[in-house]
């Protein structure tokens, strides 16, 4: 049967093609959709302050060798000085342990559902009951039957080869394949790409949990504290000197050079 089957041209018209328009299009609207649903994420003063101390703290442990060793040790005590230090006299709350509590987040998990599992269960229903039982194509690879569940969703044939493809599963391939035509009209960074959206969903539900300032600040505290000084600058100027500076036998060779030159010019001309 599946030697002998020949789609009908109508198919690419009427199925086919449909079916990539309107996946393009629902993605696009998704994409703004997104925008006009997005806010601005505030940032809290406090955090900023943290983490711009945290920077600052461990670029003086990786880059402290550049400078003098009475600036190194005033640096190091501005952080973790026992009574002064940043990192003794900032105390900060721990984070809720729960971060499913924070409403904010519970807004973004909400307008995530809204925009890309709703639209996505929604068209998907519609196209597989609109065109249900047709087979719109076909890949130009064989392959074994542990493909027919995934391409052929909706086409219960048990004799179809598996390389035909049916039109819910066309639906489902296109939303994960259209990610470069995304990236050419909306750029790079877009919430039309599906599988990008979800990437983002996992990592940052595995983000979630909120760093600890206090943790933070006792770890980089404990790391400043052991960190030694060494001064790599140190006689730099005398070895940049030296290196400009030729040496004894080279000056004398000079000298004599310049000697039998000048003897040279001077000497009458026969």
């Amino acid at each position: 049967m599946a030697d002998d089957l020949v789609l009908d041209p109508d198919i690419r018209v009427w199925v086919f093609v449909p079916i990539i328009i309107i996946t393009f299009l629902v993605g696009i609207v998704r994409h703004y959709v997104s925008i006009l649903l997005s806010t601005q994420k505030k940032v809290e003063l406090l955090q900023v302050q943290d983490s711009q101390a945290m920077i600052r703290a461990r670029v003086l442990r990786e880059n402290g060798k550049y400078l003098p060793e009475q600036s190194f040790l005033m640096r190091r005590h501005f952080f973790n000085d026992e009574d002064t230090g940043y990192f003794k006299t900032q105390k900060r709350q721990a984070p809720a342990q729960n971060p499913m509590s924070d409403p904010n987040m519970v807004t973004e998990m909400l307008k995530g559902n809204v925009t890309n599992v709703l639209p996505m269960i929604l068209i998907g229903g519609w196209i597989n009951w609109t065109f249900s039982g047709f087979v719109c194509s076909k890949v130009p690879f064989p392959l074994t039957l542990r493909f027919k569940p995934m391409l052929q969703r909706g086409v219960e044939l048990q004799t179809l080869d598996a390389s035909w493809v049916s039109s819910a599963s066309w639906y489902f391939l296109n939303v994960f394949g259209l990610r470069s035509i995304y990236t050419l009209v909306l750029g790079e960074n877009n919430a039309a790409d599906q599988s990008r959206v979800m990437q983002d969903q996992m990592s940052g539900a595995a983000m979630a949990m909120p760093q600890d300032p206090k943790a933070a600040f006792k770890a980089e505290w404990e790391a400043l504290e052991v960190a030694k000084h060494s001064w790599v600058l140190k006689n730099a100027d005398k070895k940049l000197i030296g290196a400009f500076q030729p040496e004894n036998g080279d000056a004398h060779h000079q000298g004599k050079s310049q000697h039998a030159k000048n003897g040279a010019s001077s000497a009458p001309s026969s």
